[in-house]
């Protein structure tokens, strides 16, 4: 048996506490295989990292051959398996499905390699490679595929994706992911059962969308097969296909989900209260969508005042410019010469605060206080120099003088 550290001309490497586990499952005498996307990655060139594995061993065996385990989704046959590093991986039962309803599926062990690499939802992620022996299993040709740089649903297509429908969600994101075109007949039957996509849960739509922006290689790209496919109509119809030109394709690293969003749809806080996005994911979109999306000149005046009223979203807005491109290198220029002087654009930038105001006895604590520091605001926006302590209680003295006094 050749040594995981020396493989053979068609052999990957496997992380050696990975080769531990299977060795130790063998051992035991459950048939153990390397699954999942990991081995789709290290076959085009990737690390071949957190591998996920598949077995004969059913859960309760799994768990009492390894001294720390996690019950991951043990109602699917998966235990997580933490190696001496404290690193988690995933082993799964060989299984397959008894009964699904297009979100959820009942499954069953007992099943053989074959069996479980049959229900997985396309070819290119249903090869198994057993990293001890240095052989594959590959029933559907998924390498063949991805050396076509094809995605193609495992056996029919239809059926496929009404086992699950985020079937057709992930068949985009792979293949906006990997530059793959998608095979004829799996694009049809996606096509014709976007529809039906409206049946998922809105966290799963979610997990799509923000995966699909933070890996495809072009962003555009994916958001063009979201619209042919028909299923932004359901879950994104403020998708607008004539916005993708202005979305840069940045590194992967650097894309922003609420941006991109932003961009893409508009209004975009409507896609994110859809798809049930995180408070802050919501507020931010909703701020963007607020805008004005630009001052009303680049006069330091007036970037002053937008800045004021765009407060938070004041970024996200001067990156949407900038992407739009047009005359906004003048006011976006003119926003970081504002913060580089230091010239206040909010309450908590007035050289006074309420509690000032208070102390003073110039206000006592109410409404009437918040008119006050924004009467200061509004003056220190037109005239910066005003924002001085002294000065600024003076204007607030002024402003709670009754008429004529």
């Amino acid at each position: 048996m050749p040594e995981a550290s020396t493989p053979g001309p068609d052999a990957i490497r496997i992380p050696e506490p990975v080769i531990a586990i299977v060795r130790r499952l063998e051992e035991a005498g459950y048939e153990t295989w390397c699954v999942g996307g990991a081995i789709r990655d290290a076959l085009l060139g990737g690390a071949g990292s957190d591998v996920d594995l598949a077995t004969a061993a059913p859960p309760t065996a799994v768990r009492s051959l390894f001294r720390r385990t996690i019950a991951v989704g043990i109602e699917h046959g998966t235990v997580g398996v933490l190696d001496e590093a404290g690193t988690l991986h995933e082993v799964t039962t060989f299984r397959h499905d008894v009964v699904t309803d297009g979100r959820h599926a009942v499954v069953a062990f007992g099943a053989s390699l074959e069996e479980d690499l049959a229900r997985r939802d396309f070819t290119i992620n249903a090869i198994a490679y057993h990293p001890l022996h240095e052989r594959w299993s590959d029933p559907f040709d998924g390498r063949v595929d991805l050396a076509r740089g094809v995605v193609r649903a495992v056996g029919d297509p239809a059926q496929r994706f009404r086992e699950d429908r985020l079937r057709i969600l992930r068949a985009l994101r792979f293949a906006a992911r990997l530059g793959f075109t998608i095979d004829p007949p799996t694009w049809d039957a996606a096509i014709s059962q976007a529809g039906d996509i409206a049946h998922l849960s809105a966290e799963r739509v979610r997990d799509e969308w923000v995966k699909g922006i933070r890996s495809a290689a072009d962003v555009r790209a994916l958001m063009e097969l979201w619209l042919d496919a028909g299923v932004a109509r359901t879950w994104v119809p403020e998708l607008q296909r004539e916005r993708l030109a202005r979305v840069p394709n940045l590194p992967a690293a650097e894309r922003d989900p609420v941006l991109t969003t932003a961009q893409c749809c508009v209004p975009s806080a409507a896609v994110w209260r859809r798809i049930k996005g995180s408070t802050a994911e919501i507020r931010r979109a909703e701020m963007i969508d607020r805008g004005p999306p630009a001052p009303a000149s680049a006069d330091a005046r007036d970037v002053r005042r937008w800045m004021a009223t765009v407060a938070d979203a004041a970024d996200d807005l001067v990156t949407l410019a900038e992407w739009q491109g047009g005359d906004a290198a003048g006011w976006t220029a003119e926003v970081a010469a504002v913060r580089a002087r230091g010239e206040a654009t909010s309450r908590g930038a007035l050289a006074v605060t309420g509690n000032d105001l208070i102390a003073s006895g110039i206000v006592t604590p109410g409404p009437r206080l918040g008119e006050v520091l924004e009467t200061l605001l509004a003056s220190v926006l037109d005239d910066p120099t005003l924002n001085v302590r002294e000065t600024l209680l003076a204007r607030a003295r002024d402003a709670v003088r009754p008429a004529g006094a």
